[in-house]
């Protein structure tokens, strides 16, 4: 039961707890408790800050204070302000004029009743929903519920109907009959972000992105025209690298609160700034209130869910009507500075809101403990391990206690293979096979490329065939290939091996690196420019010329005549030499060709493609794997 008394404190934690219960049997997003009772003092209401969403503390409670209506919808909508993360007015945010009610944020309430939010108040809302609050909010509400009751054109889909795009005059929707509520020929749906073109869209189709890291997104189920209900990560579930918890969508951080406070560049103060300050349990550090309005002094283990303790720079806090509590320690001869807030509100609104200067709900005190209403417990109230053991290390739980299965793993308990997801968010889509397409047609595209190659090389080989008589000089040297492919022996596998034979039939293994020898002669140098009848050089010194005789160099190669050099061979040209690969020439790590040889050597490129090619571009492959391809070129170096 709800307990109801003159005590706004004990009022909200009683009516919050009855809702809590209630969820179970109706679920719903956020709760106002309208009541007859008179409040202690000049309060007329009380909610909790930036709670909207919550299942702990989306709610509020009201006093009817007034016979008019629009009093206690006033007071209604300023309560569930404060839900979304609004304050206060400041003096410079509210344009509307005292006459006409002012705004809602205002302090304080009176006849003529305000109407209108301001521009202050929506940078709040969005600040705060750009932080994930608000979650539940994007969900379809259930059409039976609505007061009034069923009827076609009030623009919401019921039972009965096929679409609803409002009244036949201010209906523009191609794919509805404004009439009757129902479709159009050939039309499939006309509503909701999974319909397009009065089309349903495919299942898997990304219908809500992932705001925020406690955020899960949704896809396209294939039958409904509408996006699944929002879901996100279950209430304690570690997020910020295991710095920080979800709770409600939102992942609570000192160093956000800091900066939220007091602007960019904030951070949170020590460890002992928190423990020195709120054990006062005074104005200025505090645990909260208790049932009957008194500030709590906080026991040391709940020292980190009081009032939030920061370093800044700046003169005083962002909020307009907060005042900075500094305090200076001192501990090992050495300064340490903590800066509070505290919001100044006169009589009228005292106790309106919860203190903005607190440490939110849901930020992490401590390992496996979390700040829930000033007190840092312990997270297992959460029931989050005992939810994340079910979904197998390969998931996580959303706020309605299901898996949500990483790709590659099938809901509802992410055991068997899938593609990702959960049964209230939809079904993922199969990872993406476009790079795997763009990988095979690379393929077919080098593999086209090198089989031209190899048909070139072979026409090339078949003139070097030829008798050297029949080819002029310049073409036998243009056109000689002179390698051969040949599957003569096998070593008992399901492919040929290879092998690379040299023109005197000694084998050479491609794997191992080949030693180069220096001729045992220099080759022929060409005669000095006098000998082609040029102009002789200078004679040398008389102090140099017994040195350079008596001393072997290039000045001893002077003296020779053209007539002492041997006269080339006239044997004809050698054969082709047979290139016949001599051992598996299985995948090398990389596309491998041999150093540059010296003019005549062969030369070997081995190129291999397997699914780290499609993947990657890149050919990474150890010997002993098996290949999809084998091209092997043999380049003659000229």
């Amino acid at each position: 039961m709800c307990e109801v008394s003159e005590n706004p404190y004990s009022t909200l934690w009683s009516f919050l707890g009855w809702r809590r219960k209630l969820l179970a049997q109706k679920y719903h997003d956020n709760a106002q408790l309208i009541t007859g009772m008179s409040f202690h003092g000049t309060t007329i209401g009380l909610a909790p800050l930036m709670a909207m969403c919550s299942v702990y503390q989306s709610g509020g409670v009201n006093m009817d204070h007034s016979e008019n209506a629009i009093g206690v919808a006033a007071t209604m909508a300023h309560e569930m302000g404060h839900n979304f993360g609004m304050t206060h007015d400041s003096a410079d945010c509210c344009s509307a004029s005292a006459a006409d009610g002012g705004c809602i944020m205002a302090a304080a309430t009176g006849h003529p009743f305000p109407k209108v939010f301001n521009g202050c108040n929506r940078r709040e809302l969005d600040r705060y929903l750009q932080s994930g609050g608000g979650m539940c909010l994007s969900n379809m509400p259930d059409t039976r519920m609505l007061y009034g009751g069923r009827r076609c054109g009030n623009g919401y889909l019921e039972d009965g109907e096929e679409c609803d795009c409002g009244e036949e005059e201010e209906c523009n929707n191609p794919c509805c009959n404004a009439s009757n509520c129902t479709l159009r020929p050939g039309a499939e749906c006309a509503h909701g972000s999974c319909c397009h073109q009065c089309k349903l869209l495919a299942p898997g189709t990304l219908c809500r992105e992932q705001a925020r890291q406690c955020d899960l997104p949704e896809f396209c189920t294939g039958k409904s025209p509408h996006c699944p209900t929002n879901f996100y990560q279950m209430d304690g579930t570690p997020c910020e690298g295991g710095q920080a918890y979800c709770y409600n969508g939102m992942c609570l951080t000192y160093q956000e609160q800091c900066q939220q406070l007091w602007g960019p560049g904030a951070r949170p103060a020590p460890d002992l700034c928190f423990e020195k300050v709120n054990v006062a349990g005074d104005t200025f550090g505090n645990c909260g209130k208790d049932m009957n309005g008194e500030h709590r002094k906080c026991n040391m283990r709940d020292a980190k869910c009081g009032k939030i303790q920061c370093q800044s720079s700046e003169a005083r806090p962002l909020e307009s009507n907060a005042v900075p509590i500094d305090t200076t320690i001192i501990m090992n001869g050495r300064q340490i500075q903590c800066r509070g807030t505290h919001v100044y509100r006169g009589p009228e609104e005292e106790g309106d809101m919860l203190d903005p200067g607190l440490v939110m709900t849901g930020t992490k005190c401590g390992y496996n403990h979390i700040c829930f209403e000033g007190q840092c417990r312990n997270t297992s109230f959460f029931e989050t391990e005992g939810c994340g053991k079910k979904c197998n290390g390969h998931g996580v739980c959303n706020n309605n206690q299901n898996c949500h299965c990483l790709p590659g793993w099938a809901p509802p308990f992410c055991n068997t293979p899938g593609h990702g997801g959960s049964i209230d968010s939809g079904p993922m889509p199969p990872e993406s096979v476009g790079p795997v397409v763009a990988g095979v047609l690379v393929a077919i595209l080098v593999l086209a490329v090198l089989m031209l190659m190899y048909y070139c090389c072979r026409q090339n080989n078949k003139l070097g065939q030829l008798k050297p008589s029949a080819l002029p000089s310049k073409l036998r040297q243009q056109f000689s290939c002179p390698f051969r492919v040949s599957q003569n022996s096998g070593t008992g596998h399901a492919n040929p091996t290879f092998k690379l034979q040299t023109p005197q039939g000694k084998r050479k293994v491609i794997n191992t690196p080949e030693i180069l020898r220096k001729p045992s002669q220099p080759p022929p140098r060409p005669p000095p420019d006098y000998l082609r009848g040029g102009s002789p050089p200078a004679p040398l010194p008389a102090h140099l010329s017994r040195a350079a005789r008596n001393s072997p160099g290039p000045g001893s190669q002077i003296e020779r005549t053209e007539s002492s050099r041997r006269p080339p061979p006239s044997r004809p040209i050698p054969p082709a030499p047979n290139c016949i690969v001599s051992q598996k020439c299985l995948l090398p790590p990389a596309m491998i060709l041999r150093a540059p040889q010296p003019s005549g050597t062969v030369v070997c490129l081995v190129i291999s493609f397997n699914m780290a090619f499609y993947r990657s571009m890149r050919i990474r492959i150890e010997p002993g794997i098996k290949t999809k391809l084998l091209v092997l070129l043999v380049w003659k170096q000229f």
